[in-house]
């Protein structure tokens, strides 16, 4: 004889369990949809998204648009109104629970009546690590931690980089034959990869804070450095030179569709200086001009992601002095040989294959007919 099954049975209580992990799933992945919005415009402060659901549905959603304005909760609180009191909220990043330029979010939610928060992931920041999740549970809300939260850390890797090791992440882009070259013997250079590969490039440098490159990209490739894409953030665009031994005239030095910023040496090149600050072009001048050094002042600028798009001489450099955490490398299904023809990487210093930087968690994937390799410097060990 066959009977219903009782709401104690185990595969009922499983389901339900999976059906529930799903749904906070998916309503932290809207979260993180929200929080895509603002890509590039939020240093130093992480990029974050929320919603607030009752009886299963959406009443409010939020997230934050720039520094120094109202956080994800609150925007979604405010779209919600009196509706959140015993509602759910789901937040990517964990709620501030201090004061600085807005109020702590902790306090916002415990205010709106909510009963229960899902967390993506806990702040790394020492003013909030935990702090805002412990708060909202002594006011006796339930909190669920850790939904999605690697996608959540994905999202925000360069400000959790910043928070722990006060520097931006450095990211490494190139883009590269199947023999290993970025250009022909002549320097020609449009273009190695396929308009897919260059899409997905201009998506990279919406979600960058600034491009850096050296004098011999500007001399040789005349580059724009933008996003390509109406209304979206166009980072800084950033150029290295120690002696200003650059063209009068060039596509960065245009600063009405997006800001230029030229490092150089104390005392180089007065005229020079001159003539760019005159196009709008910013110039700061560093008694050393190296890798190192300019990441120490991007970090003093509250940058959290820095796109490395120079060439091998300048990329070696970097990558040497550690400013380069990150690398992403498309290969085209080309050869183009040339004894003399550029690679994406100069001289290391290295004699032995033993001695190649291995990277780590590569991802692989096709764009269009490239393939891109995503994948993490070792990092040095103190």
């Amino acid at each position: 004889m066959l009977t219903e099954p009782n709401s104690h049975s185990p595969s009922l209580v499983s389901s339900a369990i999976s059906l529930k992990s799903d749904f906070d799933s998916r309503m932290m992945q809207k979260c993180l949809q929200l929080a895509r919005r603002a890509l590039g415009k939020t240093s130093p402060n992480p990029l974050v998204g929320a919603v607030i659901v009752k009886d299963g549905e959406i009443i409010g959603e939020g997230f934050h648009p720039r520094a120094g304005e109202p956080h994800a909760e609150v925007f979604a609180l405010r779209a919600a109104g009196d509706n959140a009191v015993g509602a759910t909220a789901y937040v990517s990043l964990e709620p501030c629970n201090h004061y600085g330029r807005t109020p702590p979010c902790s306090e916002a939610l415990i205010r709106a009546g909510v009963s229960k928060v899902v967390v993506g992931m806990i702040d790394p920041n020492p003013l909030v690590a935990g702090g805002g999740i412990a708060r909202l549970r002594d006011a006796g809300i339930e909190v669920v931690v850790g939904v999605e939260e690697a996608a959540c850390r994905k999202l925000n890797e360069g400000f959790i980089y910043r928070i722990l090791h006060q520097r931006p992440l450095g990211i490494f882009k190139y883009a590269m034959t199947l023999d290993g070259k970025i250009a022909t013997n002549t320097g020609h250079s449009a273009w190695v990869t396929s308009q897919e590969s260059r899409q997905m490039v201009y998506q990279f440098r919406m979600a960058t804070d600034a491009i850096v490159v050296g004098g011999n990209t500007v001399r040789k490739d005349n580059p724009y450095l933008t996003s390509h894409q109406e209304g979206a953030n166009n980072p800084l665009r950033v150029v290295m030179s120690r002696t200003l031994d650059l063209p009068m005239a060039a596509r960065l030095w245009q600063t009405e569709t997006a800001p230029t910023l030229v490092l150089t040496e104390t005392g180089a090149n007065p005229e020079f200086q001159v003539m760019l600050q005159n196009q709008g072009v910013e110039v700061v001048e560093m008694d050393m001009l190296t890798p190192d050094r300019v990441m120490d002042y991007f970090y003093q600028r509250g940058f959290c992601n820095v796109l490395w798009e120079c060439g091998g001489t300048l990329a070696a450099s970097a990558i040497a002095s550690g400013a380069i955490q990150k690398v992403l490398a498309f290969i085209a299904p080309k050869i183009i040989g040339g004894d003399n023809a550029p690679t994406p990487v100069g001289s290391l210093g290295f004699t032995r294959m033993t001695e190649a930087l291995s990277l780590e968690n590569i991802e692989i994937s096709v764009v269009g007919t490239d393939c891109l390799i995503t994948g993490y410097l070792p990092q040095k060990r103190d």
